[in-house]
């Protein structure tokens, strides 16, 4: 069975720094969410803990693209990690969680699971 979601609105268009992150709590734990306007789609959001150092850093990390692939460098360590699919392009059995984004007018909303109670009521 498949874990209830809900999409929480986590900070508003304005919140967002082009080609950077921005660190967003949810319920699930801190998130990065990233801006990349140059690209389809433009928005990302991923883990901000860097599972290197259990550090929550990775919204301040840099943004680019390797062959291709949006990412973020851990501004610790350097790894990087693929905005899409949070795989560590250094090391494939390594990976960040990532989430769903979806812009709804203004706000910026995370696909997270909903809490236990939410889950019950509905």
């Amino acid at each position: 069975m498949k874990p209830r979601t809900r999409w929480e609105a986590v900070c508003t268009v304005d919140d967002l720094v082009p080609e950077s992150g921005i660190a967003v709590w949810t319920e699930d734990g801190p998130v990065a969410v990233f801006y990349l306007p140059h690209r389809l789609p433009a928005l990302f959001a991923i883990s901000h803990s860097d599972p290197f150092s259990g550090a929550n850093v990775l919204a301040r990390g840099i943004t680019g693209d390797l062959k291709g692939e949006p990412v973020v460098a851990s501004p610790l360590y350097k790894q990087h990690f693929s905005l899409r699919t949070g795989v560590c392009l250094e090391d494939d059995t390594v990976r960040v969680k990532t989430y769903p984004v979806l812009l709804d007018g203004n706000q910026i909303r995370l696909e997270v699971r909903a809490n236990q109670r939410e889950s019950i009521a509905a």
